[in-house]
């Protein structure tokens, strides 16, 4: 029996939210989020959810603990109001990168948000290019890991990148960049670097991009210090500006926005999964695509049963994906 399915957003991104709803023709809950005075956070919901499917749409930006403790307790409320299932939608997963002890006696934050997610009742995750991998093996529950591969390197399919490479800014992201070069059709560089106390230097790149225009692409964006490597890229590889710049999570701090004033960089290519501010959506760089049509599309085929392997490997597509 197909059960009935609702749709829930939290504060972190409504716009978001009220677009994967108009993809799927499904209002969002009444669900009243009130925030006292001493900063507690209240939900109610105010609709019998009672053997309903629920997608609850949350990703957790910052303030990324205000917006983590409401999504708790958004699963609590619908456990509590007797759901048959509560799937969360976290486009941006918090603490991701801290998934791993890489010194003595530090937290694995994203372990404790994984288990505080479970145990409050959520029945399956859903996210978008995770920092880390590894973090899926946190869950005992089902677990779709997305990707917006498709919905950034569109941008990207064109001739006037023909004689493009795609760049990964550190090893660790080399998988990521081999799906973008596959898609594309473009060789892929890598860059390595080394840590001298507190700082990063990019030692040699490896890979096609002598004279070539660099899209470099990552999964965040918070600070911008990647920004301050471009200068490597022509010193050690040659490489042919301006630049561009495809991420999919666009936390961008102010430290960021500063940095992409750098007449090296002709665009930022990011998505919607956080929610980006009019003002900073007017930056003459910044180019924001939506993952509603994906998440949307993603959501209706758990709905009714179906794989998602496309949404998770990158190979699917549909005409609407880059829709503002």
């Amino acid at each position: 029996m197909e059960r009935e399915m609702c749709l829930c957003a939290g504060r972190a991104n409504r716009p978001l939210a009220q677009a994967i709803a108009d993809q799927l023709g499904q209002p969002l809950l009444d669900v009243t989020l009130t925030t006292f005075p001493d900063s507690e956070v209240h939900v109610q919901i105010n609709h019998l959810v009672r053997h309903k499917d629920i997608y609850i749409i949350q990703p957790c930006s910052r303030p990324v603990n205000d917006h983590l403790v409401e999504l708790l307790l958004l699963i609590d409320a619908f456990r509590r109001a007797s759901a048959h299932a509560i799937n969360v939608v976290v486009p941006y997963f918090p603490y991701a990168r801290q998934d791993r002890m890489a010194r003595g006696r530090e937290a694995i934050s994203a372990r404790v948000v994984a288990r505080m997610i479970q145990e409050m009742g959520a029945t399956r995750v859903i996210y978008v290019d995770i920092h880390a991998k590894a973090i899926q093996g946190f869950f005992d529950i089902p677990v779709d890991p997305l990707t917006a591969l498709p919905v950034l390197a569109r941008h990207f399919r064109s001739d006037a990148f023909a004689n493009a490479t795609v760049v990964s800014p550190d090893v660790g992201r080399t998988w990521l960049a081999q799906k973008y070069a596959d898609f594309l059709d473009l060789p892929m560089a890598v860059l390595y670097k080394r840590r001298t106390g507190e700082r990063v230097k990019v030692t040699h790149v490896a890979g096609d991009i002598a004279g070539r225009t660099p899209i470099i692409i990552d999964d965040i964006i918070a600070s911008g210090s990647m920004l301050d490597e471009l200068p490597a890229l022509i010193e050690h590889g040659h490489a042919r500006p301006p630049f561009y710049l495809a991420v999919t999570h666009a936390v961008l701090l102010d430290s960021a926005l500063a940095r992409l004033d750098n007449d090296l960089i002709a665009e930022l290519v990011v998505t919607d999964t956080v929610y980006i501010p009019e003002h900073v959506r007017r930056h003459p760089k910044l180019r924001v695509h939506s993952v509603a049509p994906l998440l949307a599309e993603a959501i209706r085929h758990i709905q009714e049963g179906k794989t998602v392997g496309r949404f998770v490997e990158g190979t699917w597509q549909n005409n609407k994906i880059n829709s503002p």
